[in-house]
């Protein structure tokens, strides 16, 4: 795919203004960086730096059947937010085996009204999939091209943020962690703003209509916002111990040895979303990978498929990896056998290097929480 035939987001013109770095990512022409992916890094860790997530998929589901309708679609239980608005909920939506076909955000804005935001890369593939699962519920499903989205990350981004949304922010500033307003409605001037992000720092994601969103970004950058690549939100994603779909799991994968078991709500033995059988089984046959974070003892990088060797357990495979800005180490997730303790080794270019199995996440709010 040649670069005149990528798709591009309604900041592309901004980001070419900026001096962006372009590259293809999924058929989308996107920034990598703006100039250095570390110091864009660090900017989110100290400061607030602004990310285009335009090439998110936004979902509206409306009708009067739609909390059961995403009982069965998710394995999380919606029932949580149901009654809460604005509340929101992360889950993953699985095939009828087990294995993951997306991870998802879904907000709860009205009895009748639930937002869903699935990954670009997956978009055709979890529609087709949504849809097929509608049968008789009364569900309408549309999906919202119309908007556009924009991630604002780090310990200043809700300060700054609020400074160039004015009035439309009143409320926001009371807004919980995980949960979302929507401050106007209607086809010209949408403005919905979730307390959510990738990074492990606070922060808002705010969703606008495409003719608005350029200026949005302009004024966060004339209020102090950094703009920042796809390459800082992969290496702050990763300290903080986020997946990434297709690289942590997909559809050949479970949640249960995705390190995502914490998504699978199991309580109500009366609801049966799709593929609980297929997890109760694995977790009463037993569960023969876990999930966890690496960091490299010495000089390296770790890298996806790399193979990760545990003296007496047999061998796992690191499936993210990089070099953390944050603490100056290689560190990665694994799939490694159950049975692992704090010891493995990981072989890169044919040599076995020592590494320290760690629990998730290494940094969060601006802390290594992982050595």
């Amino acid at each position: 795919m040649t670069q005149t035939e990528l798709k591009t987001t309604p900041l592309f013109n901004a980001h070419q203004k900026m001096g962006a770095k372009l590259v293809d990512f999924g058929g989308w022409n996107m920034p990598i960086h703006y100039g250095s992916q570390i110091e864009e890094h660090h900017q989110v860790r100290k400061d607030a730096g602004m990310f285009d997530v335009c090439h998110m998929t936004i979902v509206d589901l409306l009708g009067s059947d739609v909390i059961a309708y995403l009982s069965r679609l998710l394995a999380n239980d919606v029932a949580k937010i149901s009654g809460k608005p604005g509340k929101a909920l992360y889950s993953c939506m699985l095939n009828n085996e087990g294995g993951v076909i997306d991870d998802l955000i879904i907000y709860a804005m009205a009895p009748d009204w639930v937002r869903v935001i699935v990954n670009s890369a997956t978009r055709e593939n979890d529609l087709a999939w949504m849809r097929s699962q509608l049968g008789d519920n009364a569900v309408e499903l549309t999906e919202r091209d119309d908007l556009a989205m924009i991630a604002v990350q780090g310990p200043n981004a809700r300060a700054l943020a609020g400074k160039t949304l004015d009035d439309d922010i009143a409320g926001a500033e009371e807004l919980k962690p995980f949960n979302a307003l929507l401050i106007n409605q209607g086809a010209d001037n949408e403005r919905f703003v979730a307390r959510t992000g990738y990074t492990g720092e606070d922060g808002y994601e705010i969703v606008c209509t495409n003719e608005q969103v350029e200026s949005v970004w302009n004024n966060l950058y004339e209020a102090g916002v950094k703009p920042c690549g796809l390459g800082a939100r992969d290496t702050l994603r990763l300290e903080a111990g986020m997946n990434l779909y297709g690289s942590d799991m997909d559809e050949t994968t479970s949640p249960l040895e995705s390190g995502l078991i914490w998504t699978v709500d199991f309580s109500d033995p009366d609801r049966h979303f799709i593929s609980r059988a297929a997890l109760e089984k694995q977790k009463n046959d037993g569960i023969k990978y876990k999930f966890v974070g690496l960091i490299l003892n010495g000089k390296g990088v770790l890298r996806a498929h790399q193979k990760v060797i545990v003296d007496g357990e047999g061998e796992g495979e690191l499936t993210s990896g990089t070099f953390s800005p944050t603490m100056q180490k290689a560190i990665g997730f694994a799939r490694v056998p159950v049975g692992a303790g704090e010891h493995c080794q990981v072989e890169i270019r044919n040599k076995l290097l020592d590494a320290k199995i760690v629990k998730l996440p290494f940094v969060r709010n601006g802390k290594v929480l992982a050595g």
